[in-house]
């Protein structure tokens, strides 16, 4: 079984890297310990330029001379939430998701950005359509959020 090792870099800075620009990153990266998410600087020609390590596979990884490399120009936001409660369950819906945690439910946009929060002595479900959450709560009431 062969196992690829790879890294995908993006750029974070504005300027066009020539065809080939992965072998110079290689020199520059042996040796190097990569973690996905960190960000690391290349130094060339006394100007330092700096990557985001959109992934790093296995992560951890030291970069050797047989180590993939690729660059992204794709945007990728990457950030992490943390909730009091466990989370159980995470529904995606056209712009957004919704979050389950105990008692709570909450409803965040695409960029984690919080759209609507309620607590709910007895939670029974929460079902998404396209545009539309439905909490079913108590023995029988509903709550319709339109984010």
């Amino acid at each position: 079984m062969v196992v690829v090792v790879r890294v995908v870099l993006k750029p974070l800075f504005d300027v066009e890297l020539p065809g080939g620009f992965e072998e110079i990153l290689r020199g520059k990266l042996v040796g190097k310990e990569l973690k996905t998410g960190e960000e690391v600087e290349i130094d060339l020609l006394g100007k330092p330029l700096r990557f985001r390590v959109i992934l790093a596979e296995p992560s951890p990884l030291r970069v050797t001379k047989d180590t993939r490399i690729e660059l992204s120009r794709e945007k990728v936001g990457v950030f992490d939430l943390e909730f009091e409660e466990n989370v159980e369950e995470v529904i995606p819906f056209r712009g957004g998701f919704v979050v389950v945690a105990g008692r709570k439910v909450f409803i965040l946009d695409e960029g984690g950005q919080k759209l609507y929060s309620g607590e709910f002595d007895e939670l029974k479900g929460v079902r998404v359509s396209e545009e539309t959450v439905v909490i079913i709560h108590g023995g029988n009431k509903i709550r319709i959020v339109k984010p």
